[in-house]
């Protein structure tokens, strides 16, 4: 490297220069050659190819003839609440290019909760993250586990940043319980006291499930009333609707009509909480809505010109996934996950349950008679169960010479409601319009859990930039980077990040346009990707050379008054 000579910023001799970059900085803008310094955690010097003057000198030079240098990537829909508390590697997350994630979604997490309410969401999303018994819950605010999130790890922090959503559903298990029924005025003033709380604490805003109990009892009178509290606090709405089959578009239109700025002509007294809205994994699936992304362009595209504030976000796969008891209808879980345990044990109550499900259409599985066959047995919490894993639902019982439903309640059952799945029921068309709209977002919805868990938790974002923007040619590359960095900066109101420029957070991606790919596959979902040699947090390694470093440079992003 030679000896130190003074950079022309001043700095006697900066921490790392990335020579020779292809930058794409995050505004959609053709990329450009350069030389990028970095300093104390930010981007201290940006020097294009042809520039006069001496180039930055640092301790570390690392030349990136032939990569591309981007701004860290920011998913928007995580699953990470309890593993960056319990794996200091993350490569799930890391190795993408991924260095802050949105946690606290689909309306349940950890956070506000008090002994009772925590013991009973642990149950409730024991398949999204696990039972948590190798997690000390040693926080009940929002604010103790963010700093739970900083101080992880003896203090070194975690592997990627994060920032949180109150999760509507818990704050209702907290305040209300597990009934199907209107708040009370006590109630809803405790929510609200709950939400503020944690707004002021340091939440970027609120999530909500709501094809989920106990969320789903929820109203869109109370949800307006919430809602309001979030965007008093600078915050952004997160739903996660109440319909992607049947009522999907009702659904849409749903959550765009309480979070608009103003009441709409005619509307009378319909609810209205002039909160910004970032819809959840927004995609439209069943064979109800094959085709039908341009009507949901449209509503977008109108509430957009009457001055609302939305975005939203998708992952470039078609299946989806969740929990196998997310299919029940939101009667048979009223009670929480006990009651449920005792309906299934029941069997009228069970064929009940089967009647809805197969032949009405219940509401967990938005409106839709479930196809077994499309349901994907993707990770178990029994071990003994395992058997199960990576067939359908239709194929494990016809295995055992049984209907689908006898397979299912056995799992339910034996699993202690722990089974995730895969929901094969979504459509490319749809996925490739939607990913193409200009308020569109990253996120990888990416569960962990499980043995064979969907290829979207390793690999949403290297499949952006390989398959979609490379390969299909569905979004340029500098516009595919956009939509990953710069746009959910903003809707996070972060005022340093997501764009490769001066004084800005060196959270940064150095990948290989012409090989990037997600390794993650069906078959193999745990495979990281490739085409990603190195990744800086805050100015430090956190990938170097295509291999995890032991750096912890994630801290909790809190929001900004």
């Amino acid at each position: 490297m030679g000896e130190a000579t003074p950079s022309p910023k001043g700095c006697t001799t900066m921490d790392v220069v990335i020579r020779n970059a292809t930058v794409i900085d995050g505004t959609g803008a053709p990329s450009w050659r350069a030389d990028v310094g970095i300093d104390d955690g930010r981007i201290a010097e940006i020097h294009p190819e042809g520039t006069p003057g001496p180039r930055p000198t640092a301790t570390r030079t690392l030349d990136a003839t032939g990569l591309a240098l981007s701004p860290g990537f920011i998913d928007m829909h995580a699953h990470s609440d309890l593993a960056l508390l319990r794996d200091p590697d993350h490569s799930a997350k890391a190795a993408q290019g991924v260095t802050l994630e949105v946690l606290g979604q689909d309306g349940l997490s950890y956070a506000p909760v008090d002994d009772r309410t925590l013991t009973e969401v642990r149950k409730t999303i024991t398949g999204w993250n696990g039972d948590g018994s190798d997690v000390d819950f040693d926080w009940r605010t929002v604010g103790e586990y963010l700093d739970r999130l900083d101080g992880n790890f003896g203090g070194q922090g975690i592997a990627v940043n994060a920032a949180y959503l109150i999760p509507q559903g818990t704050v209702r298990m907290y305040a209300v319980g597990w009934d199907d029924r209107p708040a009370t005025e006590a109630e809803m003033t405790r929510m609200k006291e709950l939400v503020a709380q944690g707004m002021a604490e340091g939440a970027v805003g609120m999530s909500s499930g709501l094809t989920y109990t106990p969320g789903m009892y929820a109203k869109d009178a109370e949800l307006t009333e919430l809602c309001r509290v979030v965007a008093e606090h600078g915050g952004y709405y997160c739903p996660h609707h109440r319909s992607y089959g049947a009522g999907a578009l009702a659904a849409y239109a749903e959550m765009v009509q309480l979070t608009l700025p103003r009441a709409p002509k005619g509307a009378g007294e319909a609810p209205f909480a002039g909160c910004p809205l970032h819809l959840a994994h927004a995609t439209m699936n069943f064979g109800v809505n094959k085709d039908r992304a341009p009507e949901l362009i449209a509503l977008l595209d109108q509430a957009l010109a009457a001055g609302a504030d939305i975005s939203l976000d998708t992952y470039p796969y078609t299946p989806g996934s969740t929990t196998l008891v997310a299919m029940l209808p939101s009667w048979a879980s009223e009670g929480g996950p006990e009651s449920i345990l005792t309906r299934l044990a029941d069997d009228t109550a069970a064929e009940r349950i089967r009647h809805h499900m197969e032949v009405l259409g219940s509401d967990g599985c938005h409106g839709v008679p479930i196809e077994w066959d499309t349901i994907e047995i993707s990770g178990v919490s029994v071990p003994e169960l395992v058997g199960h894993v990576g067939r359908t639902v239709a194929e494990s019982a016809r295995l055992r010479g049984e209907e689908p439903w006898v397979t299912a309640r056995r799992l339910l059952v034996d699993d202690r409601l722990g089974t995730t799945i895969l929901q094969h029921v979504g459509h490319e068309e749809n996925v490739r319009q939607i990913m193409r709209h200009r308020v569109h977002t990253g996120g990888s919805d990416g569960i962990l859990q499980g043995d064979k868990p969907h290829p979207r938790a390793y690999g949403t974002f290297p499949q952006y930039l390989g398959r979609y923007a490379r390969e299909l040619g569905i979004l340029p590359l500098e516009e595919c980077v956009a939509h990953l960095t710069s746009r959910p900066a903003a809707r996070l109101r972060l005022p340093d990040r997501g764009y490769v420029r001066e004084g800005y957070r060196a959270d940064l991606v150095l990948f290989e346009p012409e090989t990037v790919a997600a390794g993650s596959t069906f078959e193999k979902p745990r495979t990281l990707p490739v085409g990603i040699p190195h990744v800086l947090i805050d100015g430090r390694f956190v990938i170097e050379d295509g291999r995890r470093t032991s750096v912890l440079a994630g801290r909790a992003v809190r929001s900004t008054p």
